[in-house]
């Protein structure tokens, strides 16, 4: 009796239906404060935004919905980031050796602290990363991430003139066996007003030059240098001018560090001591 009750459980369950793929329902959105790891995140607008820090893989289930509620793809040029709204567009360039590529930011993330950015598999293959953490700048498409916050639903109407598309190029990669792969600044191809999904960003590369540096524990910026200065003396820590915006801001640097392990220490005391918003950027 008990093998004929387990055979029908067999069967039932291979009867049963699969669950649905997810539909894609892309939006433009900020969205909420979050947490990892014991930090908080504030996203916000910022559509000049650059900077630099340490890049992971993604990783998660792939078919799921992502924050803007496009359908992840690992095989896709898209990426998360913790506080960009999204999606947006950037470009991300490994500064150990020179590959830039630009890919669709349309998730938050990563959670592991002291990681700026998470790139599909497809993304950090192209950017040449193995399985640690690489260093990167990240710059973000002005026009492209205005014109994606003006056409999507839920977005806020910038009332800004659509970039024409540029012809892509491809030229070989000397002696490499590669090739480089140039798109211009502006095209985003316009998605569906119903909120269907948006085209993929071109599978493609550029090769720069490499242009590692040490790695920084940034804890806060400041208005004031007397303010940045008195802070950084308490916590043996240099004061260096950043750019916010259009104003200057003075930050308070811990350094610089040789390794990860010695700059994910650091950061982690000065989180530990209050100084939420502290992260790893690269000089």
């Amino acid at each position: 009796m008990k093998k004929v009750v387990f055979g029908s459980c067999l069967l039932l369950a291979s009867c049963s239906p699969a669950h649905p793929p997810a539909q894609p329902d892309v939006h433009y959105t900020v969205g909420p404060a979050w947490q990892a790891q014991g930090q908080w995140y504030y996203p916000r607008e910022e559509f000049a935004w650059q900077g630099t820090g340490l890049a992971i893989r993604q990783n998660g289930a792939e078919g799921v919905l992502t924050a803007d509620g496009e359908v992840r793809s690992m095989a896709t040029m898209t990426a998360s980031h913790p506080t960009l709204q999204l999606p947006t567009i950037v470009t991300v360039i490994n500064l150990e050796n020179g590959r830039q590529v630009r890919v669709r930011v349309n998730d938050r993330g990563p959670e592991q602290m002291g990681r700026a950015i998470a790139l599909s598999t497809q993304a950090a293959n192209l950017l040449g990363m193995g399985s640690e953490p690489a260093q990167v700048r990240i710059v973000e498409d002005e026009v492209a991430s205005r014109h994606l916050a003006e056409i999507l639903p839920g977005g806020v109407a910038l009332q800004i003139n659509a970039a024409p598309k540029e012809q892509v190029v491809q030229s070989s990669l000397g002696g490499s066996g590669g090739v480089v792969v140039e798109t211009g600044r502006g095209g985003v191809d316009i998605p569906p007003a119903s909120g269907g999904p948006i085209p993929d960003m071109p599978v493609a590369y550029a090769q720069g030059y490499a242009a590692p540096g040490m790695l920084w524990v940034e804890t806060m910026d400041f208005t004031s240098r007397y303010a940045a200065m008195v802070q950084a003396g308490s916590h043996g820590g240099v004061v260096k001018p950043v750019m916010f915006g259009q104003s200057m801001m003075w930050a308070v640097r811990q350094g610089p560090f040789a390794t990860i392990s010695a700059a994910d220490a650091a950061l982690k005391r000065a989180l530990d001591n209050g100084f939420n918003g502290s992260h790893i950027v690269v000089e």
